[in-house]
């Protein structure tokens, strides 16, 4: 299925309303709303393109407020292509993401698992009885709003008593801890390179949190024994929290996930299917769950310029297909 974005949102909003209407009435109806012109002195006629028109009318619109007039665009059309395919895409939205409201953030663990214990098992309220030193639970209510470095940063000035530092200084303060829970050289250059962009953007795109708990298993593997345990995987490298409940994972992989360590120690370890497709079953089941999963050999950020290039090409490719700032003009 294509990426729904709002670009591709407003583009055919206007081609409906292109084909449905005149000039004139396309005005009306975009004023009658209330669409204000992006500039009333030059760009409040739709007589060259009616489309672009209606386009530029609902910029800076978000996705619950271009469905809604969406939806009013939708009443208005009498059938066809354009409007139909307005329709499939409404329909793509509203089913976009992953279903169900997000309650518990764990991450950045950089120690021992954490002891979790249900508080209140109804409302799914967790408590981390030991440990809790080792990772960082974000606390805060939050809904299909992008969670940024800037509200991220918010709660961390609270968490810290750092009311009196400067946001600058409060980013850095937390990305220093965020960064403390990387694995290894791999993850790091994914880090730093996405935090450049923190730099070049601001605050207010969705911040790159490592070491996040997708699952949780409170007994080691070895109770199982031989057995597989329930859960294959409990961390994720990284994860991005983009609106609309679009959930990103990004996973650097290394030889364990591809390989068995070799019987004899000094050995090289040896292919294993079993791993493998291990590993790509949960990738098709998180998929089939709503969320993208995006990974990247270890051998691949190897080399430091061409690495960073091939990173800096893959989030300005993923900021335009969520239509976010950052995206290549």
């Amino acid at each position: 299925m294509e990426t729904l974005t709002l670009r591709k949102l407003r583009n055919a909003a206007g081609a409906a309303l292109r084909d449905a209407m005149s000039s004139s009435d396309v005005e009306q109806f975009c004023t009658g709303i209330g669409l204000a012109p992006p500039n009333p002195e030059k760009d409040d006629v739709a007589y060259n393109s009616k489309q672009k028109y209606v386009a530029r009318r609902l910029a800076g619109k978000d996705l619950p407020e271009l469905l809604r007039i969406a939806s009013q665009v939708l009443d208005e059309c009498s059938g066809g292509e354009t409007a139909d395919e307005l329709a499939r895409l409404v329909a793509q939205a509203e089913g976009s993401g992953v279903a169900g409201e997000m309650k518990n953030l764990i991450f950045a663990a950089d120690g021992p698992k954490p002891k979790v214990v249900l508080r209140d098992a109804i409302n799914n309220d967790l408590d981390l009885v030991a440990n809790e030193q080792y990772c960082l639970v974000y606390d805060r209510p939050w809904r299909s709003e992008a969670l940024t470095l800037r509200r991220l940063g918010d709660w961390w000035a609270d968490r810290e008593r750092l009311a009196d530092v400067s946001e600058i200084d409060v980013w850095r303060n937390l990305l220093d801890r965020l960064a403390r829970s990387l694995d290894n050289a791999a993850e790091r250059r994914i880090f730093n390179v996405y935090a450049r962009r923190y730099l070049r953007l601001g605050g207010d795109i969705p911040v790159l949190l490592p070491q996040v708990y997708l699952s949780y298993d409170p007994y080691p593997q070895a109770r199982y024994g031989s057995g597989a345990a329930p859960l294959a995987r409990q961390r994720m490298d990284f994860l991005l929290l983009f609106p609309q409940r679009v959930r990103v994972v990004i996973e650097c992989d290394g030889v364990q996930h591809y390989a068995d360590d070799p019987a004899t120690p000094g050995e090289r370890p040896y292919a294993s299917p079993r791993r493998y497709a291990e590993m790509v079953a949960e990738d098709r089941a998180l998929r089939l769950r709503g969320y993208e999963v995006y990974r990247f050999g270890g051998h691949e950020l190897t080399e430091g310029e061409e690495a960073e290039r091939l990173l800096e090409g893959f989030f300005d490719a993923l900021a335009a297909r969520h239509d976010q700032p950052g995206s290549p003009a």
